[in-house]
């Protein structure tokens, strides 16, 4: 200490308490692969949790730059904007797949240090979820190959069918199947579409669009006229 005053350097006892508790904090890094302990972990039988904990207060390092520039040595992500919750599953799963190709695949159930990692990560995956995190941690969990995948992301859901294309629906099955539009007044098609099945009346579906014909939009004239009813055709 004498040498480093000469250097014109202070060494103060509160430096050493830093440097004693900086070792404590390596020592669990290298077994947690984060320095966002838990309040109350200890390494080297230091109570290293709660001192990361107060040194994460705000204002809790001004004037020692220095400590800073330490911990983020160890650890860059020591003190995060988000939950330190979630960086300690984070360094969990960094770790766990430091040396997998392409995107990592832990499933639910895989526990470390009492996390279990799996299904923190399917849950990360969650669009709602991926949505919410900042900025840092999704580029973080990217970084590991993770995004959300495409199947899972919020799909437009479809109109629900009308009469109308329901009764195309039925129309165009009936004619695959007998080559023909002639369709007796009381018969019933039963049309699949999007995995329901819908009871068409198909006969007189086909005779009130007739009926109607002159209220039908042309949109709706061409479809009944591309399945081949002549008088779609008319006009």
């Amino acid at each position: 200490a004498q040498r480093l005053e000469k250097l014109g350097m202070v060494w103060s006892p509160a430096d050493e308490r830093f440097q004693e508790n900086l070792e404590a904090a390596k020592a669990y890094y290298a077994d947690h692969w984060t320095l966002c302990a838990p309040r109350s972990a200890v390494a080297l039988s230091r109570p290293v949790g709660q001192w990361l904990s107060n040194l994460r207060r705000a204002g809790a390092l001004d004037g020692h730059p220095e400590w800073k520039t330490a911990l983020e040595a160890v650890d860059a992500d020591w003190n995060p904007s988000w939950p330190a919750e979630w960086q300690r599953h984070y360094g969990a799963l960094r770790e766990l797949v430091a040396d997998e190709e392409g995107q990592a695949d832990v499933l639910p159930g895989f526990t470390v240090h009492g996390m279990d990692i799996g299904k923190w990560l399917a849950r990360q995956r969650k669009p709602e979820v991926w949505q919410a995190l900042t900025g840092g941690q999704r580029e973080r969990l990217e970084q590991l190959g993770i995004t959300p995948p495409a199947s899972e992301l919020p799909k437009p859901s479809a109109p629900p069918l009308g009469t109308f294309e329901k009764g195309v629906a039925a129309l165009a099955q009936y004619k695959a199947r007998t080559d023909s539009v002639t369709v007796p007044r009381g018969h019933v098609e039963e049309v699949k579409v999007g995995g329901q099945e819908y009871p068409v009346k198909l006969g007189v579906w086909i005779m009130n669009q007739k009926g109607r014909r002159a209220r039908l939009t042309p949109d709706k004239l061409q479809a009944l006229a591309a399945l081949g009813l002549e008088w779609a055709r008319e006009g």
